[in-house]
């Protein structure tokens, strides 16, 4: 019998603390190799990097918790920001532009949702397919012109709380705590679980569902749209690949979180940890001066030494 209480395995069954860990451990040496690391702006510029990924890796969780995913996202940025920076470019009030990019990325993700269970397809193929749509459509609608609002949407870029802290990393963090309440307390987040884990018997136990899915695709596509919003403040500029990456950088956070790739498990907590050792890893290896062609390969290989360590931790839980 497993002996719960000791503390390996309190250790072992939470991720976010190993990954805290790493994350105190890379910061103690990389401060070693150059002090400047721990300078207030370079800490600030890691929270204000992360900002964007952390809200995308939030609705990233939902799906991939529920069995589901979502690589368009990148692709919905794109059309979101490039939308968005149309609008306040032809005048429309900045808050109506803003909440235009949310829906359309919510009607984007919602959309995938729809395709997915109306062809009985894994919505990763279906988000793979919509990819090209949503990116063709941004094309279209800009033309392959760039959209400029310089001037126009720094203001939440440039707010620091208390002189010091971005605003956009505490909008992430508040779109972070609120996906780690939907988890933890609500009973759409009971059903996320166990759709996750076993969809079957979800539906035999009374759950809709179809519905539900629908429900989760759309969660994920507002923290994508209010992604896009920060992203769109912080950039200044839109283009069609404005998102590109961030579907698998937000995948990455919540499986390098311990979230199993065929969902049922995960927390927020992990996944938080995971988007901050990925910014992490980015700036000491730009503090470093690390050539950036294997700042790529680093990214990667961090991915892939997450899954083994997520791994072993699962075979050392179910032999404690």
């Amino acid at each position: 019998m497993k002996d719960r209480n000791n503390l390996k395995y309190k250790i072992l069954s939470q991720q976010w603390l190993i990954l805290l860990l790493i994350i105190l451990l890379i910061s103690v040496l990389t401060a070693l190799k150059n002090p400047r690391f721990l300078m207030l702006n370079n800490v600030m510029n890691i929270f204000e990097q992360i900002a964007v990924l952390g809200l995308v890796a939030a609705g990233a969780t939902i799906l991939i918790i529920s069995g589901n995913f979502d690589i368009s996202v990148g692709a919905v940025i794109g059309l979101s920001s490039c939308l968005m920076a149309m609008m306040m470019n032809a005048g429309i009030p900045i808050p109506a532009a803003a909440a235009a990019g949310i829906l359309t990325a919510m009607f984007c993700t919602f959309f995938n949702g729809v395709l997915a269970i109306l062809f009985k397809a894994p919505s990763f193929i279906i988000s793979l397919a919509t990819t090209s749509v949503y990116t063709g459509a941004a094309l279209y609608l800009t033309k392959g012109v760039i959209q400029t609002v310089y001037g126009k949407f720094d203001t939440m870029n440039r707010f620091r709380l208390f002189g010091a802290v971005p605003l956009i990393f505490i909008i992430s963090l508040m779109g972070c705590v609120v996906v780690g309440i939907i988890l933890r307390y609500t009973q759409i987040g009971r059903r996320i679980f166990a759709i996750g884990s076993n969809e079957k018997a979800a539906f035999l136990s009374g759950i809709k569902v179809t519905r539900n899915k629908l429900i989760f695709f759309a969660m994920n596509g507002f923290f994508v749209g209010l992604a896009a919003v920060l992203l769109l403040s912080r950039v200044g500029s839109a283009l069609p690949s404005t998102g590109a990456g961030y579907e698998l950088q937000a995948m990455g956070a919540v499986v390098i979180g311990g979230a199993p790739i065929n969902g049922g498990k995960g927390n927020i907590v992990g996944t938080f940890f995971g988007v901050l050792l990925m910014g992490l890893i980015s700036n000491v290896l730009n503090i470093l001066g690390v050539n950036s062609y294997l700042q790529e390969i680093a990214s990667g290989a961090l991915i892939i030494i997450s899954l083994g360590i997520s791994a072993i931790r699962v075979h050392m839980l179910t032999k404690n």
